[in-house]
Order: structure tokens, then sequence, then C-alpha cells
């Protein structure tokens, strides 16, 4: 087995994340509620993660920038054309399986 060099990794996770983000965008079906319940991420946290990656590298983005670039236009748009309200039971279960930190 061949492993990658360092920048050929850099590259795959860069092209993984472009797949992730792109998936995301295509399944607006997909709640971010149910993401984090299932998964313990969602769209919101994608981006943040991307944020913070940002400031790390001394670039200079916004929340508001980092949600535009994951969601593929601005959050609140994307929020009144594809988000519904959570049930009583995705509430309940996002209360329990909330990250703790």
């Amino acid at each position: 087995m061949t492993l990658p060099t360092k920048d050929q990794q850099t590259e795959l996770e860069a092209a993984a994340f472009r797949r992730l983000v792109s998936h995301l965008r295509n399944r607006p079906d997909v709640q971010n509620i149910d993401m984090m319940n299932l998964a313990g991420f969602c769209r919101n946290c994608l981006s943040n993660w991307y944020l913070d990656a940002a400031k790390e590298s001394g670039i200079d983005l916004t929340k508001d920038e980092s949600r535009e670039i994951v969601y593929g236009m601005p959050y609140d748009a994307w929020k009144s054309l594809h988000q519904r309200e959570a049930s009583a039971e995705q509430r309940q279960a996002f209360e329990r399986n909330r990250p703790k930190e």
C-alpha cells in the first residue's frame, strides 16, 4: 500500500470536503436536527469547523460567510426555503444526544 504524500492527503481531504458539501446542498430535505441526532454534527457544525480553520490560517471570515460557503446561499434564505419546524420527538432526541462541550 502506498500512502499519499502530505500534499496529496490535503488534496484528497479537500476533494472529500467539496463532495460532502455538494451532497448536503443536493439534500436539503435532510434536516440539520436529524443529522445532529444521528451523526452528532450538521451543516452548522461543518460551517463552524470551516470558520475555525480559516481563523487558524489567519483568514478573516465571518460566521455568515462560512455558512454561505457550506449552504451555497445565505443561511436565512436556506432556512426559509428548506428548514421545517422540529417535532417534539426530534427536540427530545437532540437534548438526549446533544454534544457536551
